[in-house]
């Protein structure tokens, strides 16, 4: 059995991650909540689309959500 390595940044609150951010939500929950809104709430897609971040890199993962999150 495969064993993995959480992704310190998905597991950190927005506030934490993020200067630009005063939120208390997870990155993991918040990508989770993006992903749900942007497909219809399909849970398929949305777990399909979060896989990857699972093998990324902190830096990937803070360049793909500030790209995805900020506003």
């Amino acid at each position: 059995m495969a064993v993995g390595t959480a992704t310190l940044v998905l597991d950190m609150k927005m506030s934490e991650a993020f200067d630009w951010s005063d939120d208390a939500t997870i990155v993991r929950e918040a990508l989770w909540d993006h992903y749900m809104e942007s497909n219809g709430h399909n849970t398929d897609q949305t777990v399909a689309a979060m896989k990857p971040y699972l093998s990324m890199s902190d830096s990937e993962v803070r360049t793909k959500a500030e790209a995805l999150l900020k506003k």
